[in-house]
């Protein structure tokens, strides 16, 4: 047996991928809410709609450009996120900056390099957006790490965030191969195959898979991070254990990952994309009402 590798299999399997990201990412976004924040502890849901963020609005350009070119065209790649940029989403200040000089007609070669005195950004928006790339690739891991590599650069050119996005990606494709989700171990274990050892991201997952026998979320993150410095190496790890924790389980996934704290939008977000990249993982359809349509400029199965 093996997965769907036609273009309408990989485009159904990427936007699975992409709707249990956009629930995570909007149904974790409100928990920044402080009136909504107590429903939280009690994993009660606030009242929808829920709006997503930019977590979401830069996967759907992933999504949209793997199905215009059959991979990662960086220039298109960087257009589309600069064309539907939309500054009320919660980008950061410098994405934001970034995308509207591209959109303005700046070279994102020297822009996204030029960031934070030429070190490139090595904060977790590649990592967040790239899950749906994950699950087009299903049938290659390894192409899902490189093709991942390549969709970083128009944004984030640090190594971290790089090696962030190429983690994520791997989780993803390991996850919907064929023969259903993996065990936690070979998922952590096969990504950390696929992803540079020598980096910050690199050894957070390998702290990762020592503490898969840990229930409590909590003490987990405060090893690992959750995102409260908004970098791919304080965020990666913990959403990829998460994932691995409950694989085939998003409501568990969610309120595991959410009450942890920290950048909650974007590791629910990672996390949904992973799981829903497989059928036994994919979000309740209370869900998937519950939350924003995705935009209308993305593509759909024939």
């Amino acid at each position: 047996m093996t997965s769907d590798s036609s273009s309408p299999g990989r485009l159904e399997r990427a936007l699975a991928s992409l709707r249990g990201l956009s629930v995570g990412d909007a149904l974790g976004s409100q928990f920044f809410v402080p009136a909504v924040y107590p429903l939280l502890h009690r994993r009660e849901l606030p009242p929808g709609p829920w709006q997503w963020t930019d977590d979401t609005e830069m996967a759907c350009s992933v999504v949209a450009v793997l199905t215009a070119h059959h991979r990662v065209d960086q220039d298109a790649l960087a257009e589309s996120f600069a064309r539907h940029h939309d500054f009320d989403r919660g980008y950061g200040p410098a994405v934001n900056r970034l995308l509207r000089l591209v959109r303005e007609g700046g070279d994102w070669r020297e822009l996204a390099s030029s960031l934070f005195n030429g070190q490139g950004s090595w904060g977790n928006g590649a990592a967040m957006r790239i899950a749906p790339l994950g699950a087009w690739y299903a049938d290659d891991p390894e192409q899902a790490t490189h093709q991942a590599e390549i969709s970083a650069y128009p944004t984030h050119q640090h190594r971290e965030a790089v090696v962030g996005a190429m983690a994520v990606a791997a989780a993803a494709a390991l996850a919907a191969a064929p023969g259903g989700p993996p065990r936690p171990e070979a998922l952590l274990d096969g990504v950390i195959a696929l992803v540079p050892a020598r980096s910050a991201v690199g050894a957070g997952l390998r702290r990762a898979r020592d503490m898969l026998d840990y229930d409590d979320a909590n003490t987990v993150a405060a090893v690992l991070g959750c995102g409260r410095r908004t970098t791919a190496h304080d965020t990666v790890p913990f959403a990829l254990w998460s994932a691995a924790r409950c694989l085939g389980d998003f409501e568990e996934a969610f309120w595991r990952t959410a009450q942890a704290g920290g950048d909650v939008d974007t590791t629910c977000a990672i996390v949904g994309g992973i799981l829903a990249a497989a059928e036994p993982g994919r979000p309740p359809a209370e869900w998937i009402h519950g939350t924003e349509a995705l935009p209308g400029w993305l593509p759909v199965p024939a």
